[in-house]
């Protein structure tokens, strides 16, 4: 995975402001990162920006 410093980190705006029960993501050139923002130290989750837009724009139908 890339330096987490030099990754921008985003949570969903339905977030909670304690953090709580919420993933972030982050996107390199080739990859987006999805994490858990409980527990930061837990592996990423790396997918494709394809199969990220994919999931998003399911998501937003939902």
């Amino acid at each position: 995975m890339s330096n987490d410093a030099q990754l921008s980190w985003f949570k969903s705006s339905y977030s909670g402001s304690q953090g709580d029960d919420c993933v972030e993501w982050a996107r390199s050139t080739a990859v987006v990162y999805v994490r858990d923002s409980k527990d930061v130290t837990v592996p990423c989750v790396e997918v494709s920006p394809g199969a990220w837009s994919a999931f998003i724009a399911r998501a937003v139908r939902v």
